[in-house]
């Protein structure tokens, strides 16, 4: 089985089959011992009646108590060291199910990892989730075809040949008996697969906003929105389960069908050699036999089906994984070996007309946000632009470097739990000083004061036992406390109340001095006390200057402030009905 530190290797992302593929590729050895092991198994099932029908026509029939009791010893063996072999097999499986499991899991870990920053941009987190929660363990259960399904293949075989010997016609019988369970079976298998592959994108959905939710239940409830987002919920929560209803009703008919069609089977050929034997054309102890067989060929046949039915989650499953493994970060081209300016330059977007000045403080207001988030995506070098930094393509210096001096500031980056020290350091070690020094910066200190152990006290994940506005202040003083170069932040403000927004923009100012910051936002409070603003309308640059000159030259400008500041106004209520 892998281990916790050992390379999982390089996945098949062509396909959802083909991922199942590698993952049995991945363990060659075992996966053979597991159908080595199941083949025998189930062959040495079709042993028993063979060695049954030898004991009536043997030992019974003629009263051959020697017979008799050398072919009851022979069942006594035979059945002993199969269900050793029932015990090997299954162990052998479990740890096919489990390597399968854990290499899924590491190459899923390994992908959310390298794909960093940019994972949000290019997946929700739901997706991500759901494949944690559900589909890992049906491309594990998958593999259960490797042994139990080979080895029914084989024993069925085994048993056509068998009870070729004993009457053709009985294994023409069961040799297109299988075939036409599949036809049964397969167009359910098809269906299942469709059902189930919309039935996993609208759980990623719902499980994505569950967590949205959760975040943010405070704040709806303060704003009095909870019932209507309740209703929403309820609503697309009724949409799942109605298809669920639909997957389950096509898993409930290759279920029955797996139990159902077997027995009918075993039926119709205990019928034909009842007959047979009543014509005298086989022996009574070849129809003990013939029954045994059919009997056995009930596991192999329900097998099948039961493994159509796991390989068609499976590569519903697997296809999510290959899904999410082809995404790509931002990769740097191999021309990415320019160096970055050496002193503080201005960074430029040609697509919007946007200049960060360095050393400034500048604001960034769009009458659609989506346009201003844009903006910094390119900025910071989250998507492919034409940006530049001191006239040199940002695309073509190291993304590394850029990480380096560039930082983005997101209202949503992510928040660990645990000490609210190491919450706001990062990956740094700064000594407290520093990290109240950022806190009072961001306006951030009154949590450290209000917390039972100030900067020991432990924070729960995403911030969820802080207010919106703590955790915005939280974000922003951990963005502060990285001190890059260039900070681009995102609506740093826009949970807070009026007079805590005056606090973070004055002390933000300080705190900012000669270093280049851009502040995507629209309250009027952070752009009275910004160097210079710049007004983007569909994603261009048409005005800039002072916030002051902006409201009194711009009109469009002026409209969209004035109800900026209106919604912050009813925003700062709710904010203080939460508390």
């Amino acid at each position: 089985m892998i281990d916790a530190y050992e390379d999982p290797g390089t996945p098949d992302r062509r396909g959802g089959a083909r991922y199942l593929w590698w993952l049995v590729l991945r363990q060659p050895g075992r996966c053979l011992a597991g159908a080595v092991l199941s083949c025998a198994w189930m062959v040495l099932l079709a042993a028993t009646p063979y060695a049954m029908s030898r004991a009536v026509d043997d030992g019974l029939g003629p009263g051959d108590t020697g017979a008799l009791a050398l072919w009851t010893g022979v069942l006594f063996v035979v059945n002993g060291f199969n269900s050793w072999l029932s015990v090997m097999r299954h162990r052998t499986m479990t740890r096919v199910r489990m390597d399968a499991n854990f290499r899924t899991v590491k190459v899923v870990v390994g992908q959310t990892v390298r794909l960093g920053a940019s994972l949000e941009r290019r997946t929700g987190a739901g997706e991500v989730v759901t494949i944690g929660v559900g589909d890992v363990q049906m491309i594990a259960q998958s593999l259960t075809a490797v042994g139990p399904g080979i080895g029914a293949v084989v024993a069925y075989v085994v048993v056509a040949g068998l009870l070729l010997s004993v009457s053709p016609l009985l294994a023409v019988v069961v040799l297109l008996g299988v075939p036409v369970i599949g036809l049964v079976v397969g167009p359910l298998a098809g269906w299942l697969r469709g059902t189930e592959t919309e039935y996993r994108e609208r759980q990623g959905v719902l499980t994505a906003r569950i967590g949205d939710l959760a975040g943010g239940l405070r704040v709806l409830s303060g704003l009095g929105g909870k019932h209507l987002v309740a209703d929403a919920f309820r609503r697309d929560s009724g949409r799942l389960r109605e298809q669920g209803y639909r997957v389950g009703a096509v898993t409930s008919w290759m279920q029955a069908l797996a139990a159902g069609l077997p027995t009918l089977f075993l039926a119709g050929v205990t019928w034909i050699a009842a007959r047979q034997a009543a014509q005298g054309h086989i022996s009574v102890g070849e129809l003990v036999s013939v029954y045994g067989y059919v009997a056995v060929l009930v596991w192999p046949v329900m097998f099948l089906i039961e493994c159509g039915y796991q390989l068609s989650r499976g590569v519903v499953a697997a296809r999510r994984v290959t899904a999410l493994l082809r995404l790509e970060p931002p990769a740097d081209a191999a021309t990415a070996t320019a160096d970055p300016p050496a002193e503080p330059s201005v960074l430029e977007d040609p697509e919007s007309g946007v200049r960060v000045p360095p050393g400034r403080l500048t604001a960034l207001v769009a009458a659609r946000p989506a346009d201003a988030f844009a903006v910094v995506d390119r900025l910071g070098r989250y998507v492919p632009s034409a940006v530049t930094w001191g006239g040199v393509r940002l695309d073509e210096i190291a993304l590394g470097r850029v990480r380096e001096r560039i930082l983005v500031a997101d209202p949503e980056a992510d928040l660990f739990a645990g000490p609210l020290r190491e919450v706001v350091a990062g990956r740094g070690d700064p000594s407290d000083e520093e990290v109240l020094r950022a806190l009072r910066a961001a306006a951030a200190d009154d949590i450290v004061q209000g917390l039972p152990e100030g900067l020991g006290s432990t924070v729960s994940a995403q911030g969820r036992s802080l207010s919106g506005g703590q955790r915005q202040r939280v974000r922003l003083a951990r963005a502060l406390l990285a001190d890059p170069e260039v900070l681009l932040a995102v609506e740093p403000t826009s949970a807070l109340d009026a007079h805590t927004e005056a606090t973070v923009a004055d002390r933000l100012r300080a705190a900012r001095k000669g270093r280049t910051t851009l502040l995507a936002t629209s309250s009027p409070l952070v752009l009275d006390r910004v160097d210079r603003v710049l007004f983007l309308v569909d994603g261009k640059v048409v005005a800039s200057g002072g916030h002051r000159e902006l409201l009194a030259a711009e009109p469009g400008y002026r409209e969209l402030v004035a109800r900026d500041a209106d919604e912050s106004a009813a925003e700062s209520a709710a904010e203080e009905v939460v508390r």
